[in-house]
């Protein structure tokens, strides 16, 4: 997920026809993508949200988003906080399916990747987690990237703290978990 300076749109409790503008003179540039994986265990009641946040502040000397490595790190990660082996869910995104990370991917004994159908969002937790972060930071003001980085961050914080929320984007792709 990217989140630029530019707010995504949302509801307001104002009148009908009088929608409150609020004018934020702010640098347009800068972005903060974020790397998540949604972590469930059989039997286990209490899931896991790992996260990884890439800030880009608009310099040419910055990457712009997350590197091969860190597509990497994130599993290692998650597998870490669980129990191995890892069963992971990868969207068709183009930069999931690099030769890089496909010949990394086939050399961890500990890793099962299957990719999701092209254009199934609803199919995958970390998509509706993604759809309540950007719900939860509508309508806000920001002066700069690194006010929107704060917010991203003690957001996912938040869902982190709320097992019953991941569970319930688990719950509602329809997808059922069963120990072998």
């Amino acid at each position: 997920m990217g989140q630029g300076l530019s707010p995504p749109r949302g509801r307001t409790w104002a009148r009908r026809g009088a929608r409150p503008q609020v004018k934020v003179h702010v640098r347009k540039r800068g972005r903060v993508n974020v790397l998540g994986a949604a972590c469930y265990r059989p039997g286990d009641n209490r899931p896991r949200f790992a996260c990884r946040l890439h800030t880009w502040h608009g310099r040419k000397t910055e990457t712009k988003s997350f590197t091969p490595d860190e597509y990497r790190r994130l599993p290692d990660r998650a597998a870490s906080s669980a129990a191995r082996p890892v069963v992971l869910v990868w969207d068709n995104v183009s930069t999931h399916k690099t030769p890089e990370l496909t010949a990394w991917a086939a050399l961890q004994r500990w890793l099962r990747v299957f990719y999701l159908p092209r254009y199934t969002p609803e199919l995958n937790a970390v998509e509706w987690i993604w759809s309540w972060l950007k719900r939860s930071i509508v309508n806000f003001p920001l002066a700069g990237i690194d006010d929107l980085e704060a917010l991203v961050r003690s957001r996912l914080k938040q869902i982190q703290y709320r097992p019953d929320a991941i569970t319930g984007c688990l719950t509602d792709t329809g997808l059922i978990m069963k120990p072998p």
